[in-house]
């Protein structure tokens, strides 16, 4: 039984510009968290700052919209205090890889069970169409002056570099096979990261929905366009690393790094790489900390008679670097 996709929408009125690949990204979480059937009361979704930043609001589970670049840190607490949650973090391309890189990388070292959404469209859509730290060298979108002085960070390989576990790209346009990446990303037992690719209608003029659909690159022979987006799950790609070995761990990063690399004329969706063998956060607290799981600090009394009674000096001593 699937549950009603209504049940996750929220009535708050939702204002992203006509067109903006936003949309296509809650509906597939939406559509997503329904499917599994994931308890409203048992799942969170942490936003940061931007046009992303809304989708806290719009999405009917507990939500936190948090702090520029802060939105790792929020949600992996969220996760360790109760670690049975259900928790998605979004965020746009420069809160993720811009203000918020060096949480980024943090948190791959760590491996939090916990997914990770990045909408990526190249600019700051929310302050006026600045470049982000994905928008290629040299392009010069709406409101640039001049065309963009910044190499680009590649979401995807920075994932893989800093530990994450589980690593896709969906694009916001294909909402059924998004849907089906974050499932698996939820799923996933350890930190999954997912690239989303989206057009901003409003100031990226170069990626646009005609561009990945390759409706300005048409094939001579045909006459039809040539798209630019194509699933990996098409090619006959293996992302998963089978055994635990460094040569098969090797191997399927290389592989991944590779892929991450392809973009222009063709640019490749789907899962890169994904780790179930690594342990999770949570399993490397629980062999410390015994009853860590069954005993959470979400299920802890903190107080009685208005004084604190929590004892948090062993969590410390885990923590303490």
């Amino acid at each position: 039984m699937v549950s009603d996709v209504a049940d996750y929408k929220t009535e708050v009125h939702n204002d992203w510009c006509p067109g903006c690949g936003d949309f296509g990204i809650v509906s597939a979480i939406q559509m997503a968290l329904a499917e599994m059937e994931v308890p409203r009361h048992k799942a969170a979704v942490f936003s940061g700052v931007g046009c992303s930043g809304k989708t806290s609001h719009y999405l009917n589970v507990y939500g936190v919209h948090t702090l520029h670049g802060r939105v790792l840190p929020f949600a992996q607490g969220a996760k360790l205090a109760n670690p049975e949650m259900t928790i998605v973090a979004v965020g746009g391309d420069g809160d993720g890889l811009g203000i918020g890189a060096g949480h980024f990388v943090a948190a791959g070292r760590r491996n939090v069970d916990m997914t990770y959404l990045i909408f990526n469209n190249g600019v700051y859509g929310l302050t006026k169409g600045q470049a982000s730290p994905t928008l290629k060298l040299g392009l010069k979108t709406k409101s640039l002056p001049e065309p963009n002085v910044n190499q680009s960070v590649n979401p995807i390989a920075l994932a893989i570099a800093s530990g994450f576990t589980f690593v896709a790209r969906g694009y916001a346009y294909d909402v059924r096979q998004l849907k089906d990446l974050i499932i698996a990303a939820v799923k996933h037992r350890g930190l999954s990261f997912l690239d989303v690719l989206q057009p901003c209608p409003t100031y990226n003029d170069i990626n646009t929905r005609d561009w990945f659909s390759g409706m300005d690159n048409i094939d001579e022979m045909t006459n039809k366009p040539r798209p630019r987006i194509y699933k990996l799950e098409d090619t006959g790609y293996d992302p998963v690393v089978h055994i635990d070995s460094p040569a098969e761990e090797n191997e399927k990063l290389t592989q991944a790094l590779i892929k991450s690399n392809e973009w222009d004329a063709k640019i490749p969706t789907g899962i890169f790489y994904k780790n179930d063998i690594a342990a999770s956060y949570d399993e490397r607290m629980a062999e410390r900390i015994p009853n860590y799981l069954e005993n959470p600090p979400a299920y802890q009394e903190i107080s009685s008679g208005g004084r604190s009674i929590t004892d948090i000096s062993k969590m410390l001593d885990v923590l303490e670097v």
